[in-house]
């Protein structure tokens, strides 16, 4: 039987800040930990595969019970806590440069640019929380047509629109512009399509985002496994955060239980090579709107999914639970956080209960894998294999 690695990443569950968080102005945050202290975190499927035995955390404690998987956690080399800069180094490629940011909004160059390339006048032009600027923008949108254009402390031109003022597909249109145009000196990490929809100030982000990339400069592990013959599936934005590179197949989906049911889907049917999946509303809907109930929630409702996942594994399969950075929803601010992300592996073939440390780079992730699978040794990262098998 073929193996498989099958990565799960639980966009922005960081385990505590990094040693050089103050340079982000991140010192202090941790995602999972303050939502433990906040309100308490019920994830015994999680805690058996070894979460509370990760080294260094500020929830860490003794497991009642046998530990099933191995555990640790990555620092990130990347200077950065974006999710393009994240996933990459997970797929093992560290950029060696931080995608430019705009803390204080766009030039009025790349503003005009973005307007005539549009045909839409913009509004805001700074740097917002998603769901505050829709609050204060939106019937000002609606009236004039204008679009939302808006940033953070990330590398990420928005445009949000409503869906009726500005239908879907011509929004979409318009980031693929904004993509094109959005590079070189001007070039960001992602270009979001932000739809909501809402009346008189009551306005909400549905569930029809869109993420724009840019390639990797670099190939990463899933040009490496697609181009040796196997497949690359890829679940929720993974294909927009890698512009389809190196990927056989793509599901994109709508939230967390979409993209919990097409993993399980997936898993079922078998195959080889990769399964990469990402569920995004810790990041989207929680960690960037400070709901701190609404995060340690939706990380429960994983949880009690997890015991579905595992028990549809094949015994060639390779489970890898992981993040991308942090988002700490009870840190001040609403942006991504410098964090160590968790690392949860388990399969037939790992051995319980084997402590991994503290890894000195995502890419540690990418090295495993393509150790896993057989296939030439990665030159990013270190295989973490030998110490589980």
């Amino acid at each position: 039987m073929a193996k498989r690695a099958i990565i799960i990443v639980l966009d922005s569950a960081g385990v505590g800040y990094l040693p050089d968080a103050a340079l982000f102005g991140d010192e202090g945050a941790d995602t999972f930990g303050h939502i433990i202290e906040r309100r308490g975190l019920s994830v015994p499927n999680m805690e058996k595969l070894g979460l509370y035995s990760i080294a260094g955390t500020s929830f860490r404690k003794k497991t009642a019970g046998e530990i099933s998987g191995a555990f640790g956690k990555c620092a990130e080399m990347s200077m950065a806590k974006d999710t393009t800069s994240g996933h990459w180094e997970m797929a093992g490629y560290i950029r060696p440069k931080p995608f430019r940011t705009f803390p204080q909004g766009f030039t009025q160059e790349i503003i005009s640019e973005f307007e005539r390339e549009s045909g839409h006048g913009v509004l805001g032009n700074c740097v917002a929380s998603g769901t505050e600027i829709i609050r204060r923008l939106g019937d000002e949108h609606v009236r004039t047509g204008k679009l939302i254009v808006y940033t953070s402390a990330d590398s990420v031109f928005q445009i949000a629109a409503h869906e009726e003022a500005v239908p879907l597909e011509e929004l979409y249109s318009i980031c693929e512009k904004a993509r094109a145009m959005l590079s070189g000196d001007w070039a960001v990490g992602r270009v979001i399509a932000r739809p909501f929809a809402g009346a008189g100030g009551d306005y909400k982000r549905t569930e029809r985002r869109r993420d724009y990339a840019v390639a990797p400069e670099e190939n990463t592990i899933l040009d490496e496994i697609s181009a040796a013959g196997r497949s690359v599936r890829a679940v929720g934005k993974i294909e927009d955060i890698f512009c389809g590179r190196g990927i056989t197949y793509s599901a994109h989906t709508t939230n967390n239980r979409d993209g919990i049911e097409e993993t399980l889907r997936l898993v079922r049917e078998g195959g080889d090579g990769l399964l990469f999946t990402n569920l995004v509303d810790f990041d989207m809907l929680y960690g960037h709107r400070n709901d701190v109930e609404g995060y340690g929630a939706a990380l429960e409702y994983f949880d009690r999914r997890l015991p579905e996942i595992l028990d549809v594994l094949k015994p060639e399969d390779m489970l890898i639970i992981s993040a991308d950075h942090g988002c700490d929803p009870a840190f001040p601010g609403t942006d991504h956080t410098r964090e160590y992300i968790p690392l949860l592996v388990f399969g037939q073939g790992v051995k319980a209960g084997t402590d991994l440390g503290v890894r000195a780079s995502f890419a540690d992730i990418a090295a495993s894998v393509i150790d896993y699978l057989g296939l030439k040794k990665w030159p990013a990262g270190k295989s973490f294999i030998p110490e589980i098998v």
